[in-house]
C-alpha cells in the first residue's frame, strides 16, 4: 500500500523488479491517457539504466502498447552521457532499442540530447529545444499543464544522484539554466542533465528504485536530514506536481515500517 512521506512523496513498494516494472508501466499509461485527454499530448522525460529498461520493454508490448496514442507522445530525456547515439552507454540508444523502435511514435516527436556534440553547446541546444516545445522563450520553466513535462522518470544512484545531478556538483545549485553540461569526476565522463528547476516544473515525477544496494541511500534520501549537496535526489520536489517512488522490497528494506 502506498504511504506518504513528510516530503509529500508517495511510496509504493513492490515485491520484486518485475512487479515494480508493471506498476511503472501502468502509471505511465495512465499519465499519458490523462495528459492527452486534458491538453492533447503527453511529454515524458525518459531515464537511463537497467530498471527503466524493463518498464520500456513492457510499454512496447501488450497490454500496454495499444492503450497509448503514440502519435501524441513527445519524448525528451532527463540526462545523457556524452557519447554518440550508437554507443552502448547512450541513454537514447537504450530507450530506442527497448521502446521507441517498437511503437508507432513519429520521429519528429523524439528530442534526444546530442551527446556526441560539444557538451556545453549540446546543453544549450537542448534548452532551446525545450523552450520551443513548451513555448517559453525566456524565464524559468512553466508548471502549468500542457506547458511542462507531464511525467519525468528518474532513478537513484547509490551516491544519491539523480538524472546527472551528482553530489557536490555545480548542477546541484543551478537555478537559471534548464539544461547544463558538466564533467563528473565520479564517472570520469561529461554528462548533460536537466536541472532541478526543470524537473521540478513537471506535473509528476516518478522514481524507480530497485535492489538491496539502494536500500541505504533510499533511506537517507527519504528519511534522513536534508543535505541536497550530498544527496541531490532531495532537490526533487515539484510544485504543484507530485513525486511518486516505486521501489522494490529490497530497496525499501531500511525504510521505517508503518505503525
Amino acid at each position: 500500500m502506498p504511504k506518504e512521506t513528510a516530503a509529500r512523496s508517495a511510496i509504493e513498494i513492490s515485491p520484486n523488479l518485475a512487479a515494480l516494472s508493471d506498476a511503472a508501466a501502468e502509471r505511465i499509461v495512465a499519465a499519458a491517457e490523462h495528459a492527452i485527454d486534458a491538453h492533447g499530448r503527453f511529454v515524458i522525460a525518459l531515464s537511463g539504466g537497467s530498471t527503466p529498461r524493463r518498464t520500456y520493454e513492457l510499454l512496447a508490448r501488450e497490454p500496454y502498447a495499444s492503450r497509448v496514442d503514440w502519435s501524441r507522445v513527445h519524448v525528451v530525456w532527463g540526462d545523457e552521457r556524452c557519447v554518440p547515439p550508437s554507443d552502448a552507454d547512450s541513454n537514447y540508444r537504450m530507450a530506442r532499442e527497448a521502446l521507441l523502435d517498437r511503437v508507432p511514435i513519429p520521429a519528429t516527436n523524439v528530442d534526444r540530447m546530442h551527446g556526441e556534440d560539444d557538451p556545453a553547446a549540446a546543453a544549450a541546444s537542448y534548452e532551446t529545444a525545450l523552450r520551443t516545445l513548451f513555448n517559453t522563450p525566456s524565464g524559468p520553466p512553466a508548471s502549468a499543464p500542457g506547458e511542462c513535462i507531464d511525467l519525468a522518470l528518474l532513478g537513484l544512484g547509490d551516491n544519491g544522484h539523480t538524472a546527472s545531478i551528482f553530489p557536490e556538483s555545480a548542477a546541484v545549485s543551478e537555478q537559471r539554466r534548464w539544461v547544463m553540461a558538466e564533467y563528473v569526476p565520479a564517472v570520469s565522463m561529461w554528462r548533460i542533465t536537466l536541472t532541478a528547476p526543470t524537473i521540478n516544473a513537471a506535473s509528476e515525477v516518478l522514481f524507480l528504485v530497485a535492489g538491496g544496494d539502494k536500500a541505504e541511500v533510499l533511506q537517507r534520501v527519504l528519511e534522513g536530514p536534508r543535505v541536497p549537496r550530498e544527496l541531490p535526489a532531495q532537490l526533487i520536489a515539484p510544485t504543484p506536481g507530485q513525486v511518486h517512488w516505486l521501489v522494490d522490497v529490497a530497496a525499501a528494506a531500511r525504510l521505517r515500517k508503518e505503525t
